[in-house]
Formats: structure tokens, sequence, C-alpha cells
């Protein structure tokens, strides 16, 4: 089975795991943006989290479930797969990214397409993709600021896009605001220059812009204040920037 959007998951993977493939071995423990992870472990974060993945769908038991079961918080869950990253050097990281992906991406194709997989709130296979895609890229913006180098953004941010805009009610409840009523319509331009959208037209309430500034700013890789290509209008679409989170 072809599942829609598992070619351009692959495709993202490949992006990241090249350019790490490339480095020499003190350029694995370059710092990244997000505090006291260097290359290797951000590597062994999205190792780790494929893994995890994995392991969600099949009911196996390295789950998500499973890991939550064994830790104090989210963070004892994260920091799993950075410190057994750690142990071993940047080579090995990246073998060991390529083969879980790898499982994932082959699991993905046995899945049926209306199962719920419990990832989060649950998600079919196709979003959860799509989330799968979104981490990829986020923890890629990271790699590439601590390489120097800098990212060709993809009409593959279609994917974090959706996926940031139908989080919105997870992200309102994670800050324990109650989200407004008013629709929020979301118009961005794709690197290619293609349209993409969400939400009625003509509603009041506006997010417009560039799709990699605004996946930025839900992954919470851009600070608003910089998104200088966005264009927010109405309180309701003020509120969801105020919020945003693509992310578990």
């Amino acid at each position: 089975m072809t599942l829609a959007g598992l070619d351009e998951l692959e495709a993202e993977q490949r992006s990241v795991q090249d350019v790490v493939r490339a480095i020499g071995a003190d350029d694995w423990l370059s710092p990244t943006p997000a505090w006291g992870w260097d290359v290797r472990d951000t590597i062994a974060h999205l190792a780790d989290t494929d893994e995890v993945a994995a392991d969600t769908m099949t009911g196996g038991p390295g789950s998500l479930s499973a890991r939550g079961e064994l830790a104090a918080s989210t963070e004892d869950v994260t920091y799993r797969g950075v410190l057994r990253g750690r142990c071993i050097d940047g080579s090995a990281v990246l073998a060991w990214w390529e083969a879980a992906a790898a499982r994932e991406r082959d699991l993905f194709t046995k899945l049926d397409p209306d199962t719920r997989v419990p990832w989060g709130l649950g998600m079919k296979p196709r979003s959860f993709v799509s989330a799968r895609l979104m981490e990829t890229w986020a923890h890629g913006l990271d790699v590439y600021a601590a390489l120097g180098a800098e990212p060709v953004d993809t009409d593959r941010l279609a994917h974090v896009a959706w996926l940031a805009t139908k989080a919105l009610p997870y992200a309102f409840s994670v800050v324990g605001r109650p989200q407004p009523p008013e629709p929020v319509r979301v118009e961005l331009t794709l690197p290619s220059g293609a349209p993409w959208t969400d939400g009625p037209e003509g509603a009041e309430n506006l997010i417009r812009g560039s799709a990699g500034q605004y996946c930025r700013v839900f992954v919470q890789r851009l600070p608003m204040s910089k998104a200088t290509d966005i264009e927010v209008r109405g309180e309701a679409a003020g509120a969801a920037i105020e919020v945003a989170r693509a992310f578990l």
C-alpha cells in the first residue's frame, strides 16, 4: 500500500541524513539552538522517536505508552534516546537512525489507513506520517543551524502547515486557554509559489504569509517578532499565534 505522504517523509529524513553523513567527528558535537543538545543528541533523538513510533504502531515494548509508564516525566521519555546516543559515536548514531527510519516507513505501508495509532490523542496513519515529517524537519533546522548550513525549504512544508493548523485545539489546551469560537483562515505560500489554505474564505481572522515562517513559528524555531512575512489579523488569529505548537 502506498500511504499518502510516505515518500515525502522518506525524502525529509534522507535530506537530514545526507547532511550529517558528510560531517567530521568534531562536528557531531556542535551545539544546536536546543539548549544542552548537540548534533549527535538531535540525531539520536530522531532515531529513538522513530523506534518509539514503530513500536507504537505494533504494540511493541518500546511504544509511547510503555515508555510513559516507566518514566517520571515527558523529559525522561525524551532523554532516554539522547543518553543512548551519547554512548556511541556520530556515525553509529546515524546508522541507528537510518535503520529505525527504514523500519518505521516499512511499518507504515502495512497499516490499515483507517486504524488509529495511539500517539498523543490518537492519529490515523496519514496524520502520523505528517507528524513524523514535522519532527524530522524541526530538528533538522537545529542541525543545519549547528553546522552553519542553510536549510532549503520544500513543499513538504504543506504537511507541517496542516499539522500545525489542525493541532490548534491541542495547543490551546496545553496552555489552559479556551480556543476562541471564531474561525481562523490560514493562507500560505509554499516554497514553490503554490498556495496552501485552511479555514473558511472571508473569515475575519486571518493568518497569511510564508509557509516557511509560519511553520517555524509553530515548531517554535522562530519568534513571531522575527516572522516579518506573516500577517495576523483578528483576535482569534492572534491567539492562535500566541499558543502556536505543532508537537506533543
